[in-house]
């Protein structure tokens, strides 16, 4: 394989339906899917993917009934105090994204102090996108503009030029490469509010696979879909192919 995705992401579904199928509740399926992580987070690194991002948490799953989020977060609480370790011990830089002031002062500290530990690490970027949404990310960014117009409006300075890429530099992301590859298991063939802005050119597969069964060869066999796609950016192939 010849070409390798710089930077993977998973939309982490079907937790609930695996465990429903077991006649189990949803946190059931939401454990099991630990494992998952953790096949997933081995196959990055040994592949050499730089950055792996994670959907966990959306901004819309504050909704979903209270016992199923309390006990999403304490399992939150548990992974980062248990995967610390092996965070520092494989080099990795942990970071994560969204709206965190939603989230408890115990997890929020957790994070915080994992990603301190972990900031020097040059192995894998690993992001876990927590409390997050797309449509979120492009307001704040739109916010933090509207702040750049007002203070150079008084300062007497020339207005910043809204570009794609200073546009790009007011999101939560910024510094991070927008995704080459998307998976999203389960089937579900939606985004879900998830990267609206930086997912305008990424690659997408939608295996059938509920996240708790994701293991390192489903990872590879996106792999090995994604390295037989042409990505033209709007291009010809013609024009690709002459550059």
């Amino acid at each position: 394989m010849n070409k390798i995705p710089r930077h993977v992401s998973i939309i982490m579904d079907g937790n609930g339906r695996w465990a429903k199928a077991r006649g189990m509740d949803r946190l059931y399926g939401h454990k099991e899917g630990s494992e998952s992580v953790r096949a997933t987070i081995e196959f990055a690194a040994e592949n050499r993917i730089e950055y792996l991002s994670l959907f966990a948490f959306s901004e819309e799953n504050w909704n979903r009934p209270e016992d199923e989020v309390n006990g999403l977060m304490q399992l939150m609480v548990d992974a980062i105090a248990a995967e610390t370790s092996t965070i520092m011990k494989n080099n990795i830089n942990f970071r994560a994204i969204g709206d965190l002031s939603k989230l408890s002062e115990d997890i929020a500290k957790k994070i915080y102090d994992a990603q301190e530990m972990s900031s020097r690490n040059t192995g894998l970027n690993l992001i876990i996108f927590l409390s997050y949404a797309g449509r979120w990310d492009i307001i704040q960014a739109a916010e933090r503009y509207g702040e750049e117009v007002l203070k150079a409006h008084q300062e007497g300075r020339k207005l910043p030029k809204l570009t794609a890429d200073h546009f790009s530099s007011l999101l939560s992301t910024k510094g991070i490469p927008d995704p080459d590859l998307i998976i999203r298991t389960s089937g579900e063939q939606r985004i879900s509010n998830y990267l609206l802005w930086q997912s305008a050119y990424s690659e997408f597969y939608f295996p059938e696979v509920l996240w708790p069964d994701f293991r390192k060869t489903h990872f590879q066999q996106a792999l090995d879909i994604f390295a037989q796609r042409e990505r033209r950016f709007g291009k010809t192939g013609d024009q690709l192919n002459n550059s």
